[in-house]
């Protein structure tokens, strides 16, 4: 069984941790060495992590099992790509910056959940938009966003290290009750 809820700051160095090892477990075979320890370096760490809790244009879920983070999710507000179209033009859009599950809790529900909380925060907020980047050569993510009703509308470079790579952007609407 799992628990997901909003990150606190005492959670920046579990956080920070793992961050960096979910990041290395699913792209450092794909990267050099010298790539994915600038990546990392600039990316994570308690100081950074705290920083990214603490701003009030991102929100950070995080999903622990037997008092261990297994997963977690970043969202962001603020600008979006212009490919990225809001329905309501007095509304803006959300970015997933970050869903990572440990490789250990594949395929047991926490990305499902994950992305339901995320989903669930941005309604709150009356946002009518969410997307996000994906690595274009990620199949397994590309087939769960597609799943959870994401398509395709573009792509930009997302820099690893000193390694410019291509992200697909995706998007999806977000249905309101009522």
């Amino acid at each position: 069984m799992f628990v997901i809820r909003p990150a606190t700051l005492d959670d920046a160095p579990a956080l920070a941790r793992l961050a960096e090892s979910t990041f290395r477990s699913t792209f450092e075979v794909h990267n050099t060495d010298s790539d994915m320890a600038l990546h990392c370096e600039r990316s994570y760490g308690p100081a950074i992590q705290a920083g990214e809790i603490a701003n009030p244009q991102m929100y950070t879920l995080v999903c622990e099992a037997e008092n261990q983070l297994i997963g977690y999710a970043q969202l962001r507000f603020g600008r979006a790509p212009d490919c990225v179209m809001v329905r309501n033009p007095t509304s803006k859009p959300a970015e997933i910056q970050r869903l990572y599950v440990t490789d250990s809790w594949h395929g047991k529900g926490v990305a499902p959940a994950l992305m339901a909380a995320c989903l669930q925060e941005m309604k709150k907020r009356h946002l009518d938009t969410v997307w996000l980047g994906v690595w274009e050569h990620n199949p397994r993510a590309i087939r769960f966003y597609r799943k959870t009703g994401f398509s395709a509308v573009g792509d930009h470079i997302f820099p690893v290290g000193n390694d410019p790579q291509r992200d697909v952007l995706m998007m999806r609407p977000l249905e309101h009750d009522g």
